[in-house]
């Protein structure tokens, strides 16, 4: 039965509210194009069991990570997941109502978020991390409208080497504000820039796309000699290993929170982290969960600083970022409680160790590495003889999931290869990666 609550004089009655002759013209902004024009093509309706075997059918035609070995990184990475963070998310005390806004009642959600943003700060080197935002793109994009509201300049400054999706989502947001974005490819490109243009912020990532983890130090002290905001996107499971941003100053670290105990579900949903130093704290999105003591003495945690629209006076409000992944973030958290910071460094530990022992392979199997004087991590790329995209095809064929075309990404880029090696890849595959290379080449 069709559940419609409202009569057509209802109907009437709101568009004539809206000033308009039909529902079509709620939708003529989008273009003819995208318009489907016929009704969607769904199945007949189904019984529960029919329903469930018809959804086994349609899911048997993806491939994912357990059905294959992936190489593929750019920010979302094959990590293994512990058992036990499936369990544990789903206890009780976790799962209260949609916001937190009742404090007596959410206990739970609240400490888990205390804990989560407690280990982001401590990761990142920052005073304070909020509860988390969308994904990590939108955490960059949102670091980017805090530097121009901060330093009230019109200029974005972006490294050539920040996460693609992440640029794009910067351009996007920051044309909302009337604002401008340059990108750079060096820092010496980066000091002619703020020598001459009003820049609100500085964005940095680290590692960057290609792996390597250089230039960071000093992009930070050229922002601040000229009075920009130094912001910093990192991978969580790197800063284990790497010095964090906020020793070397950064006003703020954000990245994508996927790689800590979240599967990599499709795309999504993920969730970002979004820290800041003291001075920032009161200008940074979204929410902030603080611990207090109630009439008793008994320590207990609240929602503090909720600087959005829904909270405040729009006029005053840092973002309209309107909600979390909270869930995300849990597991995030349960991830880095039961890993501890000694298991954290194990996991990177090991990416790296079997990232450079794949690098040192493929080298020796003809392939030249990108900046191959640079230090890196558990990511890099290699120049591909040919197609990238037909060297994935092959290899999609023996079951591997091939590294990231960067030529998708942009055409100086076309020809470039970039894998990431996770704790999970064992020897023999990245053996058998590296042979199939060879065959390929071969060919």
């Amino acid at each position: 039965m069709r559940y419609i609550p409202h009569t057509d004089a209802d109907r009437q009655a709101m568009l004539e509210a809206l000033n308009i002759d039909s529902v079509d013209a709620l939708f003529s902004d989008i273009p003819e194009a995208a318009r489907l024009h016929r009704p969607l093509r769904l199945f007949e309706p189904l019984s529960e069991m029919e329903l469930q075997q018809q959804f086994f059918r349609l899911a048997a035609k993806n491939l994912s990570v357990d059905q294959a070995v992936s190489f593929l990184g750019g920010g979302f990475y094959d990590r293994f997941i512990p058992a036990a963070i499936a369990q544990l998310v789903e206890r009780g005390e976790f799962l209260t109502a949609y916001t937190p806004y009742q404090p007596e009642l959410s206990q739970g959600t609240l400490a888990a978020i205390f804990e989560f943003q407690t280990m982001i700060a401590g990761l990142s080197g920052m005073y304070a991390a909020q509860a988390s935002m969308y994904d990590g793109a939108s955490a960059v994009g949102e670091a980017a409208f805090l530097a121009l509201a901060h330093t009230r300049r019109p200029v974005i400054v972006m490294s050539s080497t920040l996460l693609p999706d992440s640029q794009q989502v910067v351009r996007t947001y920051v044309s909302a504000r009337h604002g401008e974005v340059l990108t750079v490819s060096s820092v010496q490109e980066l000091e002619q820039v703020l020598a001459s243009r009003p820049v609100a912020g500085v964005i940095w990532q680290y590692p960057d796309v290609w792996g390597h983890v250089q230039s960071l130090p000093r992009a930070v002290e050229l922002a601040h000699q000229y009075g920009a905001l130094a912001v910093v996107s990192s991978d969580p499971v790197a800063l284990a290993l790497l010095r964090p941003p906020g020793e070397f100053g950064a006003d703020v670290v954000v990245g994508e929170g996927q790689p800590l105990g979240n599967h990599l579900n499709y795309g999504g949903p993920a969730f970002g982290y979004f820290a800041v130093t003291e001075a920032l704290v009161r200008k940074m999105p979204g929410r902030l969960v603080g611990q207090t003591l109630d009439h008793q003495g008994r320590r207990g945690f609240v929602l503090t600083l909720q600087a959005r629209e829904q909270h405040i006076r729009r006029e005053k409000a840092t973002s309209n970022i309107c909600s979390n992944h909270s869930l995300n973030a849990l597991q995030a958290t349960i991830y880095m409680a039961l890993l501890g910071p000694a298991g954290l460094r194990e996991v990177a530990s090991l990416s790296v160790n079997k990232a450079h022992y794949l690098a040192r392979r493929l080298e020796e199997a003809g392939l030249s590495r990108m900046g191959s004087e640079e230090p890196f991590l558990y990511e890099f790329a290699v120049k591909v003889p040919g197609s990238v995209a037909q060297l994935n095809q092959h290899l999609l064929s023996k079951g591997i999931l091939g590294g990231y075309d960067m030529g998708r990404w942009s055409d100086q880029w076309e020809g470039y290869w970039q894998l990431a090696v996770t704790e999970k890849r064992t020897k023999g595959e990245m053996d058998m990666l590296v042979n199939e290379v060879k065959r390929w080449m071969s060919r």
